[in-house]
């Protein structure tokens, strides 16, 4: 008798997934369960009864039979479950997108849009679209509460690391060449949630207005040496800490800037690794999908779960 029943497999109790790809399939088989399953979440808890704007009351609905939306029984006015999310005028299966959703929530290195053409069998075209919706409009940090507590900050240029024929020409070039990339800023509680954001340059007014805007006053802050965080920092804060990188000195005690650094490194692994390259047009939205999945870190078994929650509100 074998271990396991190879006509059922089931995911392993040690399994760190919340879904594995054979409860993703069992749960939306199809287009029709996915249709459903938006049905119950955005307008009916039963599945049958639904408020209709036009009635002014709970009506009972019935689903039509060549679109897909649901029929009031009393006055003939018809709901959309698709309207006014990502799926909204979509022809494309929503049993896709839900996958497509699935492998973003899933992975921990992010997912091309190429990866994505070959699982899905759509065209590029259409995978960048999905995962362009679903990165800049569900994957993102709006809303979430200021940062507080030990807070590391810190700021890197995207665009990965300098060519060696520009550092031959000289430290001043590697500057210009530098000053031309986008610049990333972010801040993180020691044990708790990330903020990255794109700013203008490395200046004073625009790392201390992040800072300022995403981080309680009550909180410590530890930088590194850099000159663009002035005596205001300390005098907003209850205190504001410093590292000196040029000394080689990198953990002095508590403080150290090593999980913003080590955050930005697997950020510009990712983006190297699956995506490239990154324009300065769309890196804002692969910054928020990193925080995304870095906020949710502790408990990654509600990642796809809180990604269709997202989708249907």
């Amino acid at each position: 008798m074998p271990p396991v029943d190879r006509n059922n497999p089931q995911r392993a109790d040690s399994s760190d997934s919340r879904m594995s790809i054979m409860e993703f399939m069992r749960e939306f088989p199809d287009d029709a369960a996915c249709l459903r399953w938006l049905w119950r979440e955005r307008c009916s808890e039963d599945g049958e009864h639904a408020h209709c704007p036009k009635c002014e009351r709970t009506r009972k609905f019935h689903k039509l039979t060549e679109h897909p939306a649901w029929s009031c029984d009393t006055c003939g006015h018809h709901l959309h479950p698709t309207a006014g999310t990502i799926f909204h005028k979509s022809s494309t299966s929503l049993q896709l997108w839900f996958y497509a959703m699935y492998l973003m929530a899933s992975t921990r290195c992010g997912v091309s849009a190429k990866h994505l053409e070959r699982e899905l069998g759509v065209t590029y075209k259409t995978a960048w679209r999905m995962a362009n919706l679903i990165r800049n409009q569900l994957m993102t940090q709006d809303g979430d509460e200021p940062l507080s507590g030990d807070v590391e900050v810190d700021e890197t240029a995207g665009g990965g690391k300098t060519r060696a024929s520009d550092r031959r020409k000289g430290r001043q070039h590697v500057i210009a060449k530098m000053s031309r990339r986008p610049t990333i800023w972010g801040a993180v509680e020691r044990g708790g949630r990330i903020r990255v954001e794109v700013v203008r340059s490395r200046g004073t007014v625009d790392v201390e207005g992040a800072l300022f805007e995403y981080v309680l006053p009550t909180s410590m802050i530890f930088t590194d040496e850099w000159l663009g965080y002035t005596e205001r920092v300390g005098s907003r804060y209850i205190g504001h800490r410093r590292i000196r990188h040029e000394d080689r000195v990198y953990v002095s005690g508590s403080v150290h800037t090593q999980t913003i650094e080590g955050f930005f490194g697997n950020l510009k692994n990712g983006i190297r690794g699956n995506y490239h390259s990154v324009s300065s047009k769309w890196l804002q939205g692969y910054l928020n999908e990193y925080a995304w999945r870095y906020n949710r870190r502790v408990e990654p078994k509600r990642m796809f779960s809180d990604l269709l929650l997202r989708a249907a509100s």
